[in-house]
């Protein structure tokens, strides 16, 4: 999910009086999430991200308001509607359409949408998570435009920035095959390329070393950056790889592995709804990953 299009206009993020005259203009729109869902019409095969006009909000969300960026002349911002009652949030917006997961709306959702409702997403629950300081406790503020907050403790001052977790997702392959593997948090049918989170002290290249390893039992080599993508569920940057094993044994970890094996380009090729294995949507880096090394044979 990304868009490199898409202008975030950070020099406006500090000028106040310019983000209210933003938010109080006709072509103001704004994105909704509720309680990690995002605001999306049309049904089946063919959602669109919902941009409502920022008039047409109305009070009583309760939440504050995130400064996204300028696609064009006009700003667009997002709202936490989680303050609402299920009934109240449905009613609220059933004009417009559906609060749905992006995780199963994401690969339908034209690329810029699911990166705009990604990033709407990721910084509200950001928000939600440091409303207060975690040096000295007190109560936090937003500022510029959502993008910081501040510990209203004269004495502390803190300020705090959205973070992403940094991981690794990485295709390892050994002559003709790639490892896919069925985690233990996984649906039944489900396999994937291996991932983890990056510790502290680490490098990203030690992190897909250690994981293979830890995972699966496999010391990788020639280890080689792939592409990235930011996975706001909730919040990450995963960070993909490439790397070859020295041997193909499999030793699993039972409690991250249920299941794993080397898998050809015939067999991904020929993967379909009626397959007894699924791998990730087109949208997910895994995916990238995947369909790139099958591309290659």
């Amino acid at each position: 999910m990304s868009d490199r299009d898409f202008d975030r206009a950070a020099h406006r993020r500090t000028d106040q009086p310019w983000l209210e005259n933003a938010l109080r203009a006709d072509g103001a729109r704004v994105a909704v999430i509720w309680r990690s869902k995002a605001l999306v019409s049309g049904e089946g095969v063919a959602p669109r991200a919902v941009l409502i006009p920022a008039a047409e909000i109305g009070p009583g969300i309760g939440a504050e308001t995130v400064f996204l960026g300028c696609p064009n002349e006009n700003a667009i911002f997002a709202v936490d509607a989680s303050a609402l009652e299920p009934d109240d949030a449905q009613a609220r917006f059933a004009a417009y359409g559906a609060f749905e997961d992006l995780r199963a709306v994401g690969m339908l959702l034209p690329g810029p949408e699911a990166a705009l409702l990604g990033y709407a997403k990721g910084m509200l629950y950001w928000h939600e998570r440091h409303r207060f300081c975690g040096v000295c406790g007190h109560p936090t503020r937003a500022k510029d435009g959502g993008h910081r907050r501040l510990c209203v403790n004269a004495a502390c001052g803190t300020e705090h920035f959205p973070r992403s977790d940094p991981a690794v997702i990485m295709l390892i392959e050994y002559e003709d095959k790639c490892l896919l593997a069925r985690g233990a948090r996984f649906p039944g049918n489900f396999i994937s390329v291996l991932a983890g989170f990056v510790e502290p002290g680490e490098s990203l290249e030690d992190t897909v070393a250690r994981e293979a390893f830890e995972e699966c039992g496999v010391r990788v080599t020639d280890i080689a950056y792939a592409s990235s993508q930011p996975w706001p569920f909730p919040s990450s940057l995963m960070v993909g790889f490439r790397a070859r094993a020295l041997d193909p044994t499999l030793t699993l970890d039972p409690t991250e592995i249920l299941e794993a094996g080397w898998y050809t380009r015939d067999f991904i090729r020929a993967l379909n709804d009626d397959s007894p294995r699924r791998i990730g949507p087109k949208f997910s880096i895994s995916r990238r990953l995947i369909d790139d090394w099958v591309e290659e044979g």
